[in-house]
């Protein structure tokens, strides 16, 4: 382990809470339709509920983006060739994503500054691109760390 964040866990609940949230929502919806075609419900009421609906849907995929792009851990292996990202899933539990340390792109070559609230971790073959928090995070391993991503105080 080379780095490690540990509120992850927190942001895996909420991710698992939002996702809860828009279904409830989007469930309830249809039967407010149904409420209104019986007259038991009013038209702005149910522009309301269309709207909180639609906008936890778009909340959902805005968090969903984000949070399966945050690194909670890092790994490399003995060898210092390959990366194990950890990271959450649509649904809020952890995934682990594989990449060769050669195709990492080292810290110093992005346009991010080490006091930044969250950096890019970036691959040359442009696969994914994963965002860490050096701020609120904690490098286990600062040699190996180093090794995979360069220097964090230093920049070109």
């Amino acid at each position: 382990m080379v780095y490690r964040f540990n509120a992850i866990r927190a942001f895996g609940v909420i991710s698992w809470l939002k996702v809860a949230q828009t279904a409830v929502s989007v469930i309830v919806l249809p039967v407010g339709y149904y409420l209104y075609l019986q007259g038991h419900m009013t038209l702005n009421s149910l522009y309301l509920a269309t709207g909180v609906a639609g906008f936890a849907l778009v909340m959902l995929c805005w968090m969903s983006y984000f949070f399966r792009r945050l690194v909670g851990i890092l790994y490399v292996n003995e060898s210092g060739t390959v990366l194990r990202v950890a990271h959450l899933s649509f649904w809020g539990r952890r995934q682990d994503t594989y990449c060769p340390v050669v195709d990492v792109m080292p810290l110093t070559e992005t346009k991010d500054q080490p006091q930044s609230t969250l950096m890019c971790i970036r691959q040359y073959s442009g696969k994914q691109t994963f965002y860490l928090t050096l701020r609120h995070g904690h490098i286990v391993d600062k040699e190996r760390f180093t090794q995979v991503f360069g220097e964090v105080g230093t920049r070109r």
